[in-house]
């Protein structure tokens, strides 16, 4: 097998970070690895694959002349839209993590487990969907082909990992009984339904995201989905109550059977031994964690869901690192 060369910009940064971890376990078949980040990190020394590298800074010409086959960006929206055409012009496949190109028609937005298939799509640029939307879609994916969907309601209850390192900072700092500094108003002890900006239909843009997403994702622009999303006091791991009706009814036994043969997901649905998904027993792990599961009596065909993952892990580096493994196992098979 070919051995590639792999770049990770916003290194420094939460997801960065966990980026290092996630290679570091799944052993891509790489010859190399360049770390970017921006100025202020730039000359940094990362301890990664027991070696020591230096981040380089982040710049219009730092692509130029170098042998790159793939580049994972976690590094903002304003930074992907600028950087990745770059190094998408200079033959380099950019696997971007923000919210900056994935309602872009000619960017696919993938979950391997979900629609791996749109990979083949890509012109130098590959969306990971949000981290909300990842675990949800890897949970309704095997519903949607065996009985159908016709509705969805998400309400999330978020970590505040998913606000980045500022976000986790105003935790940390209200723990401590001290103001916080990225949210509005304080987190701990609270709960803030308020994710991302308003907008002028009453929803918040995160709330939009995992709207627009899922239907893209799922290839079903037909599909009815509201949500509400929640920003909670803790650390790690996003979880979701998602109410769906589908087109078919179900043995509820079957649906279960259903979604624990699915890839990604682990069932944890024992009410009688209180075992339920929790974002405690989520952090650091890789699978969609599902529970919860019952009929929604007050509707036809309808079932509620408990679902948990980590957000920086499954939500955002694990989903990029397995996009970067499908795109090397579909450039091996071509051969």
């Amino acid at each position: 097998m070919k051995k590639y060369n792999i770049a990770i910009v916003g290194a420094t940064g939460m997801v960065g970070q966990k980026f290092l971890q996630v290679l570091e376990e799944r052993q891509l078949p790489a010859e190399n690895y360049i770390l970017f980040a921006s100025a202020r990190s730039a000359g940094k020394k990362v301890t990664f694959m027991n070696r020591e590298y230096t981040v380089e800074e982040l710049n219009e010409s730092c692509f130029d002349g170098r042998d790159i086959h793939i580049a994972l960006f976690s590094a903002g929206g304003e930074v992907s839209r600028k950087y990745a055409p770059i190094a998408a012009a200079r033959g380099i496949v950019v696997i971007d993590n923000s919210s900056a190109w994935r309602m872009n028609p000619d960017v696919p937005l993938i979950v391997p487990e979900v629609n791996p298939q749109d990979i083949e799509k890509h012109k130098g640029i590959i969306s990971n969907p949000n981290c909300s939307t990842i675990q949800a879609v890897v949970a309704l994916k095997p519903l949607y082909d065996r009985y159908g969907i016709k509705r969805i309601v998400y309400s999330t209850y978020q970590a505040v990992s998913g606000a980045g390192m500022r976000g986790y900072s105003d935790l940390e700092r209200g723990i401590q009984g001290q103001a916080p500094e990225k949210f509005p108003y304080p987190i701990f002890g609270n709960c803030l339904p308020h994710i991302d900006d308003f907008l002028e239909n009453g929803y918040t843009k995160e709330e939009v995201k995992m709207i627009d997403e899922t239907k893209k994702i799922l290839g079903d622009p037909t599909l009815r989905i509201t949500a509400t999303t929640v920003r909670v006091p803790v650390f790690h791991g996003h979880s979701e109550s998602i109410n769906v009706e589908l087109k078919e009814d179900f043995d509820l036994a079957e649906l279960k059977r259903v979604l624990a043969e699915a890839p990604g997901i682990a069932l944890v649905d024992d009410p009688a031994g209180n075992r339920y998904p929790m974002p405690i027993e989520a952090q650091d792990k890789d699978e969609v964690f599902v529970g919860r599961i019952r009929r929604d009596e007050s509707v036809d065909s309808g079932v509620n869901l408990w679902v948990v993952a980590d957000n920086i892990r499954k939500g955002a580096a694990t989903n990029t690192v397995q996009i970067a493994e499908l795109l090397i196992s579909n450039w091996e098979n071509d051969k």
